[in-house]
């Protein structure tokens, strides 16, 4: 876990981060729906699992920008900035009702990611405690799948002036909209650290990813 220190006085939102950081402690939470039809036939037609093959498009798009990276040490009232941050996945367990959060790390390496956050997935499938262990996991963020229903609205709620800035992304069922396969997003961040740009930023580029993504693995099928 490697991260830099921001000086507060020379970061760029330096005057947003103080009045959210002070005066109006806040989170923002924005969902959409992003067409993800391409890339569901492209799961089906190479036989992976689309879950994993989103995780690993939105990992990599929040590792785009320092602004997804950051942090804040109540110990030593840093702000900072991980070099990576990793997805803390959820598997459900249909016999308890129950989750289980699975550490999986990121790798930019697509291959490598996805055969090791499966591997996590399925290990994770032979327990049912619950194991969150944030203190050991400070650079992991949620990412959730929502799996039962196709949404319209999501909110996450966290004690009020709780300085957390790690994003907090679930996404729920696709469904058909007019010959095309939508699925809700959401995206939570603190508002200290982002604005309305930022966070519909992280739509925009992951529907570019999604895009990138799917031709990348064409071209490779078709070598």
């Amino acid at each position: 876990m490697d991260y830099r220190i921001i000086d507060k006085d020379k970061y760029y939102r330096k005057g947003v981060y103080r009045h959210f950081t002070e005066d109006c402690k806040c989170s923002v939470s924005m969902t959409a729906r992003i067409d993800v039809t391409d890339m569901v036939s492209l799961s089906i037609q190479r036989n992976t699992k689309f879950y994993i093959d989103f995780l690993y498009v939105l990992t990599k798009v929040l590792n785009s920008r320092d602004d997804y990276k950051m942090s804040y040490l109540w110990q030593s009232d840093q702000l900072i900035c991980y070099d990576v941050i990793n997805p803390t996945q959820y598997i459900f367990h249909e016999d308890t009702e129950t989750c289980t959060p699975v550490y999986s790390r990121y790798y930019e390496d697509y291959e490598t990611f996805y055969r090791c956050a499966l591997y996590d997935a399925e290990k994770a499938k032979q327990t049912r405690e619950y194991g969150l262990d944030p203190e050991n996991h400070p650079n992991w963020f949620d990412a959730s799948y929502v799996s039962w229903l196709s949404y319209d609205s999501l909110n996450v709620e966290l004690p009020d002036g709780y300085l957390y800035f790690l994003p907090i992304v679930n996404w729920g069922r696709y469904r058909e909209e007019n010959g095309r396969l939508m699925m809700p997003l959401t995206v939570r961040l603190n508002h200290a650290v982002a604005d309305g740009f930022l966070i519909a930023n992280v739509f925009r580029l992951i529907e570019k990813e999604l895009i990138a993504f799917t031709e990348e693995m064409h071209t490779k099928d078709n070598d």
